[in-house]
Protein backbone atom coordinates (compact mmCIF):
# COMPACT_ATOMS: atom_id res chain seq x y z
CA UNK A 1 0.00 0.00 0.00
CA UNK A 2 2.79 2.18 0.84
CA UNK A 3 4.56 2.08 -2.46
CA UNK A 4 1.22 2.22 -4.47
CA UNK A 5 0.44 5.30 -2.35
CA UNK A 6 4.18 6.77 -3.03
CA UNK A 7 3.82 5.60 -6.60
CA UNK A 8 0.55 7.38 -7.39
CA UNK A 9 2.02 10.62 -5.48
CA UNK A 10 4.51 10.70 -8.09
CA UNK A 11 2.22 10.86 -11.03
CA UNK A 12 1.66 13.41 -12.71
CA UNK A 13 -0.51 11.94 -15.97
CA UNK A 14 -3.81 13.26 -15.84
CA UNK A 15 -2.94 16.72 -14.25
CA UNK A 16 -3.76 19.07 -17.39
CA UNK A 17 -7.27 17.65 -17.98
CA UNK A 18 -8.49 18.45 -14.37
CA UNK A 19 -6.19 22.41 -15.19
CA UNK A 20 -8.66 22.51 -18.38
CA UNK A 21 -11.76 21.68 -16.09
CA UNK A 22 -11.35 24.18 -13.62
CA UNK A 23 -10.33 26.80 -16.22
CA UNK A 24 -13.14 26.02 -19.14
CA UNK A 25 -16.00 27.38 -17.91
CA UNK A 26 -14.35 30.63 -17.26
CA UNK A 27 -12.97 30.66 -20.65
CA UNK A 28 -16.33 29.81 -22.62
CA UNK A 29 -18.16 32.60 -20.82
CA UNK A 30 -15.40 34.97 -21.73
CA UNK A 31 -15.42 33.46 -25.21
CA UNK A 32 -19.31 34.30 -25.47
CA UNK A 33 -18.94 37.48 -24.15
CA UNK A 34 -16.62 38.43 -26.36
CA UNK A 35 -18.46 37.12 -29.31
CA UNK A 36 -21.73 38.88 -28.05
CA UNK A 37 -19.90 42.05 -27.68
CA UNK A 38 -18.26 42.10 -31.20
CA UNK A 39 -21.98 40.87 -32.81
CA UNK A 40 -23.67 43.80 -30.75
CA UNK A 41 -20.64 46.33 -32.21
CA UNK A 42 -21.29 44.96 -35.78
CA UNK A 43 -25.10 45.42 -35.31
CA UNK A 44 -24.52 49.06 -34.17
CA UNK A 45 -22.31 49.42 -37.24
CA UNK A 46 -24.60 48.23 -39.89
CA UNK A 47 -27.81 49.95 -38.20
CA UNK A 48 -25.82 52.99 -38.38
CA UNK A 49 -25.44 52.61 -42.08
CA UNK A 50 -28.95 51.12 -42.90
CA UNK A 51 -30.77 53.82 -41.19
CA UNK A 52 -28.40 56.42 -43.26
CA UNK A 53 -29.76 55.05 -46.63
CA UNK A 54 -32.84 54.75 -45.19
CA UNK A 55 -33.12 58.75 -44.08
CA UNK A 56 -31.71 59.70 -47.57
CA UNK A 57 -34.56 57.99 -49.45
CA UNK A 58 -37.11 59.41 -46.61
CA UNK A 59 -35.96 62.55 -47.43
CA UNK A 60 -36.93 62.95 -51.07
CA UNK A 61 -40.21 64.07 -52.03
CA UNK A 62 -42.51 60.58 -52.12
CA UNK A 63 -40.39 60.30 -48.73
CA UNK A 64 -43.33 62.43 -47.12
CA UNK A 65 -46.33 60.18 -47.86
CA UNK A 66 -46.40 57.50 -45.35
CA UNK A 67 -47.25 54.58 -48.18
CA UNK A 68 -43.48 55.71 -48.54
CA UNK A 69 -42.30 55.83 -44.86
CA UNK A 70 -43.73 51.61 -44.30
CA UNK A 71 -41.75 51.02 -47.44
CA UNK A 72 -38.20 52.55 -46.32
CA UNK A 73 -39.05 50.93 -42.79
CA UNK A 74 -39.86 47.46 -44.18
CA UNK A 75 -36.60 47.82 -45.79
CA UNK A 76 -34.52 48.47 -42.26
CA UNK A 77 -36.41 45.94 -40.88
CA UNK A 78 -35.47 43.03 -43.39
CA UNK A 79 -31.39 43.91 -43.37
CA UNK A 80 -31.78 44.39 -39.55
CA UNK A 81 -33.63 40.45 -39.63
CA UNK A 82 -30.71 39.37 -41.56
CA UNK A 83 -28.15 39.79 -38.29
CA UNK A 84 -30.47 38.87 -36.10
CA UNK A 85 -33.57 37.06 -37.12
CA UNK A 86 -35.49 37.49 -33.89
CA UNK A 87 -34.95 41.41 -33.84
CA UNK A 88 -37.73 44.13 -32.91
CA UNK A 89 -37.73 47.46 -34.73
CA UNK A 90 -39.66 50.09 -33.77
CA UNK A 91 -38.96 53.25 -35.55
CA UNK A 92 -39.87 57.02 -34.78
CA UNK A 93 -39.78 59.91 -36.93
CA UNK A 94 -39.62 63.58 -35.78
CA UNK A 95 -39.53 67.06 -37.53
CA UNK A 96 -38.23 70.32 -36.87
CA UNK A 97 -37.76 74.00 -38.49
CA UNK A 98 -34.27 73.52 -38.63
CA UNK A 99 -31.10 71.51 -37.74
CA UNK A 100 -30.30 73.34 -34.93
CA UNK A 101 -33.75 72.86 -33.42
CA UNK A 102 -33.54 69.04 -34.32
CA UNK A 103 -29.83 69.29 -32.00
CA UNK A 104 -31.34 70.93 -29.16
CA UNK A 105 -34.16 68.94 -29.01
CA UNK A 106 -35.63 71.55 -26.34
CA UNK A 107 -39.00 71.53 -24.30
CA UNK A 108 -41.47 74.31 -25.05
CA UNK A 109 -41.49 76.27 -22.60
CA UNK A 110 -44.12 75.96 -20.07
CA UNK A 111 -44.68 77.27 -16.02
CA UNK A 112 -43.92 73.81 -14.16
CA UNK A 113 -45.93 74.93 -10.94
CA UNK A 114 -45.76 71.55 -9.31
CA UNK A 115 -41.94 71.46 -9.89
CA UNK A 116 -42.18 67.58 -11.34
CA UNK A 117 -40.09 68.19 -14.45
CA UNK A 118 -43.46 67.66 -16.43
CA UNK A 119 -45.98 70.06 -18.36
CA UNK A 120 -49.32 68.55 -16.00
CA UNK A 121 -52.35 69.35 -14.25
CA UNK A 122 -53.42 72.32 -16.34
CA UNK A 123 -49.72 73.98 -16.40
CA UNK A 124 -49.62 76.56 -18.71
CA UNK A 125 -47.07 76.44 -21.91
CA UNK A 126 -46.31 77.64 -25.22
CA UNK A 127 -47.42 75.71 -28.13
CA UNK A 128 -44.60 76.92 -30.35
CA UNK A 129 -45.41 74.47 -33.30
CA UNK A 130 -49.57 74.49 -32.70
CA UNK A 131 -49.53 70.72 -33.07
CA UNK A 132 -52.29 71.25 -29.43
CA UNK A 133 -49.62 69.36 -27.39
CA UNK A 134 -46.67 70.00 -25.09
CA UNK A 135 -43.56 68.01 -26.49
CA UNK A 136 -40.87 67.67 -24.62
CA UNK A 137 -38.06 67.54 -27.62
CA UNK A 138 -40.50 70.44 -29.40
CA UNK A 139 -41.08 68.41 -32.58
CA UNK A 140 -43.73 67.00 -34.14
CA UNK A 141 -44.73 63.56 -35.41
CA UNK A 142 -43.90 62.26 -38.77
CA UNK A 143 -41.34 63.31 -41.75
CA UNK A 144 -42.69 66.92 -42.04
CA UNK A 145 -42.68 68.84 -45.27
CA UNK A 146 -40.31 70.78 -47.70
CA UNK A 147 -36.56 72.17 -45.74
CA UNK A 148 -38.25 70.58 -42.92
CA UNK A 149 -35.41 68.57 -41.13
CA UNK A 150 -36.72 65.05 -39.75
CA UNK A 151 -34.91 63.43 -37.13
CA UNK A 152 -35.69 59.57 -38.05
CA UNK A 153 -34.97 56.97 -34.98
CA UNK A 154 -34.65 52.67 -35.08
CA UNK A 155 -34.59 50.65 -31.60
CA UNK A 156 -33.72 47.32 -32.41
CA UNK A 157 -34.15 45.28 -29.33
CA UNK A 158 -33.05 40.98 -29.94
CA UNK A 159 -32.58 37.88 -27.53
CA UNK A 160 -28.53 37.75 -27.25
CA UNK A 161 -26.33 35.17 -28.70
CA UNK A 162 -25.63 33.51 -25.92
CA UNK A 163 -27.16 32.08 -22.99
CA UNK A 164 -24.31 33.54 -20.41
CA UNK A 165 -26.12 37.02 -19.76
CA UNK A 166 -27.67 35.91 -16.65
CA UNK A 167 -24.36 34.43 -15.29
CA UNK A 168 -22.69 37.79 -15.61
CA UNK A 169 -26.05 39.83 -14.64
CA UNK A 170 -26.69 41.31 -17.99
CA UNK A 171 -29.95 41.82 -19.84
CA UNK A 172 -31.26 38.28 -21.77
CA UNK A 173 -31.97 40.98 -24.69
CA UNK A 174 -29.86 43.73 -26.33
CA UNK A 175 -31.07 46.67 -27.67
CA UNK A 176 -29.62 48.93 -29.96
CA UNK A 177 -30.97 52.47 -31.41
CA UNK A 178 -29.63 54.38 -34.60
CA UNK A 179 -30.30 57.94 -35.34
CA UNK A 180 -29.70 59.98 -38.01
CA UNK A 181 -31.47 63.69 -38.92
CA UNK A 182 -31.39 64.98 -42.92
CA UNK A 183 -33.36 67.82 -44.36
CA UNK A 184 -36.10 67.16 -46.62
CA UNK A 185 -35.69 68.16 -50.13
CA UNK A 186 -37.10 71.51 -51.00
CA UNK A 187 -39.72 70.67 -53.33
CA UNK A 188 -41.91 73.48 -52.36
CA UNK A 189 -41.95 76.01 -50.59
CA UNK A 190 -41.49 75.11 -46.16
CA UNK A 191 -44.80 75.06 -44.52
CA UNK A 192 -45.05 78.00 -41.56
CA UNK A 193 -46.54 77.64 -37.75
CA UNK A 194 -49.13 80.40 -36.85
CA UNK A 195 -48.47 82.15 -33.94
CA UNK A 196 -47.54 80.66 -30.70
CA UNK A 197 -50.36 80.09 -28.39
CA UNK A 198 -50.04 79.51 -24.41
CA UNK A 199 -52.31 76.57 -23.86
CA UNK A 200 -52.67 74.16 -20.53
CA UNK A 201 -51.37 70.72 -20.21
CA UNK A 202 -53.87 67.81 -19.16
Amino acid sequence: MRSLLKAIRGDERGVTIVEFAIIAPVLCILLMGMMDMAHTLYMRANLQGIMQKAARDASLEAGAAVPQQTIIDAKVTEEVTKLANRAEVRFSRRFYRTFSEASTARAEEWTDTNHDGVCNNGEPYTDLNNNNSWDRDGGNDGQGGARDTALYTATVEYPRLFPMAGLIGLSETVQVRATTVLRNQPYADQGSYSAPVVRNCT
